[in-house]
């Protein structure tokens, strides 16, 4: 007996997404009348059968999915969220919104308000939380799914990519172009735990290299944004040339470093080079434009998306591990 087609199957053969196949099978109306057709035609083809009790067991609960980030205001958190709410609002389902402000005990809070709403999924940023929240989250018969992580421990699924690899791709490029002496600009320990991984990313990298100790510079409590990163070079001063460059925890407070070093005087990247992280649109619009790296923020979402679609049709069942991976962006500061 050959392998079970699934809607995977039935996606990849039309070259479109789970998402778009599961609603033309169920004829919703976003989804245009000739793709619908299309749709129904390979998956006649292929002998798959649309089973239609996860969906109906579906609409009989909430029609939320829970989701915490650890910031509104965050450009990559947003672009992630409009890709949720996006698409998750094709499939008829609405989310509910936690922001935690980096703080895993607020994560844990927002979480027991969360789940008294009936949540059909659960989705979180990041894989560090409480002892607490671990138990709460286990306790439940609840697909959960933490992104923006890679954690060796999950709660459940996991779609994002290794911040300390991300970092890996900064360190190497500035080695290339002859850098050494390394300073890294980020929020106060403890404070911002995906920023935590960056910073010993960066001092993993630098050892292997070779390379002095990394010098670490406390920009301020999370979040930290552009005033902070220009705070830094303020207070430092021209001393700030000492080090061949800043490694910045975002490219929020890589622009405000460089605005800074710019009204000082000193020539970026010439005198030193900047650094940032995420791709922001404020990386792009600079000049000179920073050096960052990508970290596919619109496509967690969207994975997300696809991966929940894949829950609630019932065709995931073991957890799913995806890496979206990172990429660097040399811009003109390095």
């Amino acid at each position: 007996m050959g392998a079970r087609v699934t809607m995977r199957d039935v996606a990849q053969a039309v070259g479109m997404s789970p998402m778009t196949v599961s609603r033309a099978l169920r004829e919703d109306r976003t989804v245009n009348a000739k793709t619908r057709a299309r749709v129904r035609q390979v998956a006649d083809e292929l002998g798959y059968v649309y089973d239609s009790t996860a969906q109906a067991f579906r609409t009989q609960k909430s029609g939320f999915v829970a989701v915490t980030l650890p910031s509104v205001n965050n450009a990559n958190f947003a672009e992630t969220f409009r890709a949720l709410t996006n698409g998750l609002g094709a499939a008829g389902l609405q989310l509910l919104l936690g922001s935690t402000n980096y703080r895993v005990e607020r994560e844990e809070e927002l979480v027991r308000q969360l789940l008294t709403r009936n949540p059909e999924a659960l989705v979180l940023t990041g894989g560090h939380h409480t002892d607490e929240m671990r138990k709460l989250v286990q306790a439940r018969d609840l697909p959960v799914i933490e992104m923006w992580d890679l954690p060796e421990d999950p709660l459940g699924h996991v779609v994002g990519f290794s911040n300390g690899d991300a970092m890996a791709h900064i360190v190497n490029h500035l080695v290339a172009t002859g850098r050494r002496k390394l300073a890294f600009v980020g929020a106060s320990e403890g404070a911002d735990m995906r920023g935590a991984v960056r910073r010993a990313g960066v001092v993993a990298s630098a050892r292997a290299h070779g390379l002095p100790e990394v010098a670490m510079i406390d920009a301020g409590p999370a979040p930290v944004s552009m005033r902070h990163g220009a705070a830094v070079i303020e207070a430092i001063g021209r001393n700030v040339a000492q080090y061949d460059a800043l490694v910045c925890v975002s490219d929020p407070v890589a622009f405000g470093c460089l605005s800074a070093a710019q009204r000082m005087g000193l020539r970026v990247p010439d005198d030193l080079a900047i650094t940032g992280f995420g791709h922001f649109e404020v990386a792009k619009v600079s000049n000179p434009q920073i050096t960052t790296v990508n970290v596919q923020a619109d496509d967690i979402g969207r994975q997300v998306v696809d991966l929940l679609q894949g829950i609630f049709d019932g065709e995931v069942s073991e957890p799913v591990r995806v890496d979206v991976g990172s990429a660097l962006v040399v811009g003109e500061t390095s």
